[in-house]
């Protein structure tokens, strides 16, 4: 796992205490996309137990270890890249899902090893429940970064 995408993960996903004064336990919450989330970005139910930082670690290396595989199957010119493209395309994953990648012309610049088109392509995705979100406006500028 490139340490750019686990970096990237934590910095953007960050490990959210709900409420914020419960010191070392994560509660779900819902992320400004609408979904029901715990420790870095996971996607859980309202009902999840609170967990520690430790087990919102084990589940962001669970979770980055499936998209670097969705990555990898969809865009494989990755394994011979610097890993910089490797982390920014993971991180996207990870954020988006597989699926968003698979179905993406980002997927299609990636593997025509077209770096301008691909940072443009990651640009558009900024939305988050119809509205430009300013974290993933940040987010994307992270991920073209490394490209």
């Amino acid at each position: 796992m490139p340490q750019a995408a686990i970096a990237l993960a934590k910095r953007f996903e960050g490990f959210h205490r709900v409420p914020k004064n419960n010191p070392g336990r994560a509660h779900p919450y819902v992320c400004p996309a609408g979904f029901w989330t715990i420790g870095y970005g996971h996607l859980c139910d309202a009902q999840h137990p609170p967990i520690t930082e430790a087990e919102a670690e084990a589940y962001l290396a669970r979770d980055l270890n499936t998209a670097l595989a969705a990555t990898l199957r969809h865009c494989p010119v990755l394994a011979t890249e610097p890993e910089g493209r490797l982390a920014a395309i993971v991180d996207f994953t990870f954020n988006l899902g597989g699926g968003r990648l698979q179905t993406s012309t980002l997927r299609r610049r990636v593997n025509q090893q077209d770096w301008a088109a691909a940072a443009t392509e990651l640009r558009r995705w900024v939305y988050g429940g119809g509205k430009v979100l300013p974290g993933l406006v940040a987010r994307r500028k992270a991920e073209v970064a490394l490209l």
